[in-house]
């Protein structure tokens, strides 16, 4: 059973300021529980303050804890794969985030594999299931039921086979199926995200690509060790990985994320400080001095600003820099990753928060359709009251014409749909809203030259 002890307790056993007592606690080393004699105040797990006393004593280093063999419940393996020094992260001795501004997963791979050739992660066949983590867990475990072992087997075919499970394992996450593409942009396409977004994820991929000895990585390598079939081996490290103190975390940062978008930044940031809760994902115990890969990634991003305040409260208040989990929560946050494509038309015009919110009418004159034609949003509350409900209608079916015609537009933009494709979709939209009398109006007033891209280009003076 824990024992329990409290703050000046801890506090003198460790020789550390009460400040050094929450940021253990919210790098996750010492446990906290209410007192259930004071409510206002927090008891701490005795075993985590002895286990940090032991290993102050022992003058453990940030490099030791990364290069040391198994010790205690930190186990680590030396390996020349990847390796942690001076608070940096490098593969094969080559530093991440420098890697990362360039390189491919595909690339990344190479270096870590030592591969003689260039990889491919060939798609995976179509399937029929919806793309998401119980696909993935499934045809892993339907692999690794046939698998064969890896001893015996040329290093060569290894490489070959792994390529095949990262692609496979790519497509049951949703990536498209062009073989022609590098694997994070076949990524961004199933996700449904622009171009700018596959440059995030393909600097995202070659960042988390390996990291020493985490516990994914040390139980991969630990079934690697018994001569297991590679489905097996990417199988029980991605059941690791889905542990919420692991790859998970990043669900929980996302969890805070939305705490702070519902009660603000510094209301959340008091309460869990307050409580001596640890806030997930700031302070990392291999990067004390701040993650270099969170730090490229988030270079890259420009925050909605509930989470820029929420970062900004946190680092003055504790000191802890946010982590990975903190750059890649903020990625799918910023960009509205979601499992079945959705996309948010005002988000996406509006860079997702990062500019001032744009009208959809001054949008859909850009375009070539009318904007507000008649009746306004302000009135629709009377029109109802009134029992207009066929007005409204007609004012509804207007709204969804261009809207329509602001998505095609937009996919163009995007990319989603090649000029032909446009056209071919935007002369259908035409031909539906002439045939539906009530959108007469917006049909009288737009501009089909634009709407099909044919109208003249501007001189240019």
């Amino acid at each position: 059973m824990a024992t329990w002890m409290t703050l000046e307790e801890a506090r003198r056993a460790l020789r550390v300021r009460p400040q050094t007592i929450y940021a253990y606690v919210s790098r996750g080393r010492i446990a906290v529980s209410p007192d259930p004699q004071d409510a206002r105040r927090s008891l701490y797990r005795s075993e985590d303050v002895d286990n940090l006393l032991r290993r102050k004593v022992n003058g453990r280093t940030r490099e030791t804890l990364a290069a040391t063999t198994l010790f205690g419940a930190e186990p680590s393996i030396p390996t020349s794969i990847s390796t942690f020094a001076g608070g940096r992260l490098y593969y094969r001795g080559i530093d991440v985030v420098s890697l990362a501004a360039t390189a491919t997963l595909e690339d990344a791979a190479s270096l870590l594999w030592a591969s003689e050739r260039p990889l491919v992660f060939p798609a995976a066949p179509r399937s029929t299931a919806p793309a998401g983590r119980v696909r993935a867990f499934t045809e892993l475990a339907a692999l690794t039921a046939t698998g064969h072992s890896t001893r015996g087997r040329a290093a060569k075919v290894l490489q070959e086979e792994s390529a095949s499970l990262v692609g496979r394992l790519a497509t049951a996450f949703g990536a498209s199926d062009d073989r022609a593409l590098p694997l994070h942009e076949r990524l961004a396409r199933g996700w449904r995200q622009p171009r700018a977004v596959a440059s995030l994820v393909r600097k995202a991929l070659v960042l988390l690509a390996d990291h020493e000895i985490t516990s994914s990585a040390f139980s991969s390598r630990i079934t690697a060790s018994t001569g297991a079939s590679l489905p097996a081996c990417l199988l029980a490290g991605l059941t690791t990985l889905s542990g919420p103190l692991h790859g998970d975390a990043t669900g929980r940062v996302r969890t805070l994320f939305d705490e702070v978008e519902r009660g603000g930044a510094d209301a959340v940031v008091d309460r869990y400080l307050s409580s001596a809760i640890p806030i997930p994902g700031f302070g990392h115990p291999i990067y004390p001095d701040g993650d270099p890969r969170a730090a490229t990634l988030m270079a890259e991003l420009e925050p909605p600003k509930h989470i820029a305040r929420l970062i900004a409260r946190v680092v003055s208040l504790t000191g802890l820099l946010p982590t990975i989990d903190v750059a890649l929560a903020t990625l799918v946050t910023r960009y509205r990753f979601s499992a079945d494509g959705h996309l948010d038309l005002m988000d996406f015009i509006c860079d997702f928060g990062a500019s001032r919110s744009a009208r959809l009418d001054v949008v859909a004159k850009l375009c070539g359709m009318p904007g507000k034609v008649g009746v306004d949003g302000k009135d629709v509350g009377p029109l109802v009251h009134a029992g207009q409900i066929d007005q409204v209608r007609a004012y509804c079916l207007c709204d969804v014409v261009q809207t329509a015609g602001v998505f095609l537009r937009v996919q163009l933009l995007r990319g989603e749909l090649t000029p032909l494709a446009y056209q071919e979709a935007m002369a259908g939209l035409i031909a539906a809203a002439r045939a539906e009398p009530r959108v007469a109006p917006v049909v009288n007033a737009w501009n089909e030259a634009r709407l099909r891209l044919s109208e003249p280009a501007a001189e240019v003076v």
